[in-house]
């Protein structure tokens, strides 16, 4: 009896690892006002993928950037990570005011739809943007387009570090961009 009794500790130990490496390989998503609580009692940077559920590049972004070691690592660390689908029908509240989409249709779920309030707040004209929020929650700015796990590196590290608050003119942004010394494997 002590021999099987082994074999299943053994087995629920490994099960457990197992569990707790596959859950290393994923971004820990919540949602804005999840994060925001969050904030309180341990500030961190938000990063929110703002996506759409028909939109190509954001699929190449889930795919290939959000889903690499590196990024995966650093985000979880050092920001809450926030998906929102731009066009979706989720009431979002944000700084005491609720965001709808109230000309959503469900008939267009997978295709373009209307923009969702909280998109418009967000100043979000195109798809994949990712828009990052301060330690209180704070508007910082977005950044469009789908990015590779080296180019949203540059970002996270500049956000992260609070160097975007030195560049007020765009020859210090391409001082920095120039210098940055990627890290993340491709």
């Amino acid at each position: 009896m002590n021999k099987l009794g082994y074999i299943i500790l053994i087995v629920l130990l490994a099960s457990f690892r197992t569990i707790a490496q596959e859950a290393d390989k994923e971004i820990n998503w919540v949602s804005i006002e999840e994060a925001i609580e969050l904030q309180k009692k341990n500030p961190k940077k938000i990063i929110m993928d703002v996506y759409t559920n028909w939109c190509g590049p954001c699929k190449m972004l889930d795919k290939n950037t959000f889903h690499n070691p590196d990024v995966v690592k650093y985000i979880n660390k050092n920001y809450y990570a926030v998906k929102f689908n731009a066009e979706g029908n989720t009431d979002i509240t944000y700084k005491d005011k609720t965001f709808s989409n109230p000309n959503f249709d469900p008939a267009k779920i997978n295709r373009r739809n209307s923009a969702h309030e909280f998109t418009r707040f967000l100043k979000v004209r195109a798809y994949p943007t990712m828009v990052f929020f301060d330690e209180e929650g704070e508007y910082i700015t977005p950044i469009t387009g789908y990015l590779k796990p080296r180019q949203l590196e540059l970002y996270l590290k500049l956000f992260k570090s609070n160097k975007h608050k030195e560049m007020d003119t765009q020859e210090k942004f391409n001082t920095y961009f120039k210098t940055f010394k990627p890290s993340f494997i491709e």
